[in-house]
């Protein structure tokens, strides 16, 4: 193993056996199999965003509200994937949103299976990735979205946090009521406008 992983380990350990207040924890833990994958998770970190969270790198975070990132590899990684997901509790997450692509994208469900109860979100970055991350046997539960769709696991984990924090809730509903907003202004346009002007417009 590469002093790079054995550090990175030690780190998630040492993190583990730290108390911390949960309000100084990243609520939010967002993986990877490959940095490659970073261009379809960035709908989760633009979820996040939106609702006010915040990205802890380790220096900390002015949000009451944060997530991290790491790239974790099932295949490549393997104790640090064990270790990541085992510490998961520990470290104060809340909730995983994991993404993996490949026809053996084992990455959530993998951590959905060491991190339990810890709830874990898949993402499937390819199609051909979706069988992989739902097929969880009968007592292993993992929350999956569609290929691609990680700004909803964004979305969904925000939700999940939202039954313990009150604000949360709000930032979520109003987040709701301007996507409501936006398409009573559409349907508008459309029927003042009619069909032809409408495209041009648009």
């Amino acid at each position: 193993m590469s002093t790079e992983i054995d550090d990175l380990i030690d780190e998630l350990r040492s993190e583990a056996a730290t108390d911390r207040p949960s309000a100084e924890t990243p609520d939010v833990g967002i993986v990877m199999g490959s940095d490659s994958d970073l261009d379809t998770m960035a709908g989760a970190y633009e979820a996040l965003s939106e609702l006010g969270f915040e990205e802890d790198t380790g220096e900390g975070v002015e949000s009451r509200f944060s997530y991290e990132s790491y790239v974790v590899s099932a295949h490549r990684t393997p104790d640090l994937m064990y270790a990541y997901a085992e510490t998961a509790h520990e470290r104060g997450l809340s909730v995983i949103i994991a993404g993996a692509g490949g026809k053996s994208a084992d990455l959530p469900n993998m951590t959905a299976s060491i991190a339990f109860p810890v709830p874990v979100i898949g993402v499937p970055v390819q199609e051909k990735s979706v069988d992989s991350v739902i097929g969880m046997p009968t007592g292993a539960p993992i929350v999956a979205v569609d290929a691609g769709k990680s700004f909803n696991a964004g979305l969904s984990a925000a939700q999940l946090l939202a039954s313990d924090h009150d604000e949360l809730a709000e930032r979520l509903i109003d987040y709701h009521e301007e996507l409501e907003s936006g398409v009573g202004t559409i349907s508008r346009e459309l029927h003042e406008q009619g069909i032809e002007v409408f495209r041009e417009d648009h």
